[in-house]
């Protein structure tokens, strides 16, 4: 692994009955960087993120994450290792306030019977719910604090589940389509949270996402796929200029050559 990486995915294949949908798929994510996975629909982003935080089990190859090799690690051990994610559905408990499922996501740092509790307000002052409220103040959010989660907007739900990722206190952050949805003031709004977390705490993120102006304004490198292989890496101007990748989103064949060479 290099010394930079804090993740590395190392020939890692994943089959779904005959369907090859990760197919020997080797990449690296540089620590305290913006990553972006992107490929047309179908291409394998969100297999790849439910192997790395291990909702799927590989069939091959290896991923190692802040130099351990976690490839047969139960998921609630990776959290642990430092990787935290959200989904492209959002996965809020919608019964719950906003504060409860923010208390949610600090369990694998409080993981004992009071962490358990936490939620059931049974304990109202103590050092994890202030916690709690300091991260919905620093995110906008403290006035939604008491609001039932499925009561919100889409868009103060996708940040709620930002939130509620962070708790976790992650190294590496993987977030499946954070714009999808969202309005252009919403987008812009996430464009800016997300470079402060990085400037801000040094976490890493890797981001899979169709909206290409999202993509191209915040990501230093870009990895893209299709058919679970990785056709390109760059910086974004150089992935808007690939003739593979053209050719992957515009769905035109590829030629003889390129399928041989890669």
């Amino acid at each position: 692994m290099t010394t930079d990486a804090i993740l590395e995915l190392d020939a890692v294949n994943k089959r779904f009955g005959g369907l090859a949908v990760v197919d020997g798929l080797s990449f690296s994510v540089r620590r305290g960087s913006v990553t972006g996975l992107i490929g047309p629909n179908g291409a394998g982003k969100t297999t790849i993120f439910n192997l790395i935080t291990g909702l799927d089990p590989v069939d091959g190859g290896r991923i190692v994450l802040n130099g351990h090799d976690i490839t047969d690690f139960p998921a609630r051990h990776r959290i642990r290792y430092g990787v935290a994610r959200s989904f492209q559905n959002i996965r809020l408990m919608p019964h719950l306030t906003v504060l409860e499922n923010i208390l949610l996501g600090q369990h694998c740092r409080n993981c004992g019977l009071s962490g358990v509790l936490q939620p059931l307000s049974l304990f109202p002052r103590n050092r994890w719910r202030e916690e709690a409220r300091e991260a919905l103040f620093e995110a906008g959010l403290a006035g939604y604090e008491r609001a039932t989660a499925a009561d919100l907007p889409y868009g103060i739900q996708k940040r709620v589940e930002l939130v509620r990722a962070l708790m976790a206190a992650p190294r590496l952050l993987l977030l499946d389509e954070p714009a999808a949805g969202l309005n252009p003031a919403e987008t812009d709004f996430l464009q800016d949270e997300l470079e402060t977390l990085c400037a801000k705490r040094g976490i890493t993120l890797l981001i899979v996402e169709h909206d290409m102006q999202f993509i191209g304004a915040l990501c230093e490198h870009v990895v893209v796929l299709n058919f679970g292989r990785r056709i390109a890496g760059g910086a974004p101007d150089e992935i808007r200029n690939d003739p593979l990748v053209r050719e992957a989103y515009l769905g035109t064949e590829e030629p003889a050559e390129a399928r041989h060479a890669s």
